[in-house]
């Protein structure tokens, strides 16, 4: 006896012809009602996940929206793994990192291959440098010492160890090799600091991972640097306060709305000194080698956290008339600056597009959301 399903051919007993045929294929039925039921399931609900650690000196944060806490614990080990990863590469604080190992062969007349990672940033920092007559300039390792030093002491700089490290400093001593993808620091003494990049290259980077595990919604967040992919579930973006100036007391808060965007805060709003009464910021003009004293903030919205992190340094050390014009350089960056003027009024400029970014300035702020930090994210 034949198998059911099995084709006969010739001729049946009484002498007729075969005229059966194979039933119908069951399995792509069954694959059909099946996606039916997949497409007809209601959609698993995302819920908010938080983490954060220190990393490269700052407490990092991840906020994002996962099926499951299973997926969202192995999404963050992930991305803090990468974060500690370009620490690795990029710390002037580690000896044996590779960044301080390139600094270490600073005047000794050849090139070193660098990684894929520093590559891209100092890549990246030497066009900044360009763009910015050298307002942004990571060869300026010795001055952000020695001011480093000068807060931890309240004592300002030496100025024969400021002119020592004047001749280290210049984007002009280091030259990178596209074709080879090394780079030479060309002058004895140079050091490196990507302080002004870094962070923001990290950011993105963790980001970029978190995608690649399947979220989509999430806010990465190192100090006053931060990216954001998709927007929360139900939300147009994520909602983010705008730092005030401190001088500004009575003001109402701003938030920012986005999604798909970077936005990084610099200032001396937390890191600053005073020395015989003047106040003195942690960022340096790499030009003079000196510390800025314009009591500044300023914030930048771009469309990755390395760009926003560091035209904010940029636009710090060149102010509002040479900076914003160099912001609006690159595609899809915004930016807002607010200083103390010599005669205590706080003066704000911005260009033309940042504005899109806020909400509409409510008559009766809602302080319930705030948190703390120079870029915050009120719960969602």
């Amino acid at each position: 006896m034949k198998n059911f399903g099995q084709k006969t051919r010739g001729q049946l007993p009484d002498g007729s012809r075969n005229l059966w045929r194979p039933p119908i294929a069951l399995a792509p039925l069954a694959a059909l009602l099946a996606l039916l039921s997949c497409a007809t399931a209601p959609p698993r609900l995302l819920q908010r996940y938080e983490f954060e650690r220190p990393q490269m000196g700052v407490p990092f944060r991840l906020v994002m929206y996962a099926p499951d806490e299973t997926a969202a614990e192995t999404a963050a080990a992930a991305a803090f793994a990468r974060i500690k990863e370009i620490n690795a590469i990029m710390s002037d604080y580690e000896d044996a990192s590779e960044l301080t190992l390139l600094s270490r062969s600073a005047g000794l007349g050849r090139p070193v291959p660098v990684s894929k990672d520093l590559w891209r940033v100092l890549s990246r920092a030497h066009a900044l440098a360009r763009q910015s007559g050298g307002a942004f300039d990571v060869t300026a390792g010795l001055y952000v010492n020695l001011w480093r030093r000068a807060r931890r002491v309240h004592q300002l700089p030496a100025a024969d160890r400021l002119a020592e490290a004047k001749r280290a400093t210049g984007f002009d001593k280091m030259k990178l090799d596209h074709r080879r993808q090394s780079v030479e620091l060309t002058a004895p003494g140079v050091r490196l600091d990507l302080g002004g990049i870094a962070k923001g290259y990290a950011v993105d980077e963790a980001l970029a991972v978190l995608r690649r595990h399947g979220i989509r919604s999430a806010l990465v967040a190192g100090s006053g640097d931060l990216a954001v992919s998709g927007p929360p579930p139900g939300k147009d973006g994520w909602r983010i306060e705008i730092a005030p100036h401190e001088a500004a007391t009575n003001a109402s808060p701003r938030f920012a709305l986005l999604r798909h965007r970077a936005l990084a805060t610099s200032g001396d709003l937390f890191q600053h000194v005073e020395i015989e009464g003047k106040r003195y910021s942690h960022i340096v003009d790499p030009r003079t080698g000196l510390a800025l004293t314009d009591h500044s903030l300023v914030t930048v919205i771009a469309r990755d956290c390395a760009t926003a992190d560091s035209l904010a340094t940029a636009l710090s050390v060149l102010g509002p008339e040479a900076g914003l014009p160099l912001v609006r350089r690159h595609r899809g960056a915004e930016a807002i600056t607010t200083r103390k003027t010599s005669a205590g009024q706080l003066e704000q400029k911005a260009t033309g597009g940042f504005h899109r970014f806020l909400e509409p300035e409510p008559f009766a702020p809602d302080k319930t959301a705030k948190e703390k930090g120079p870029a915050q994210v009120p719960g969602l």
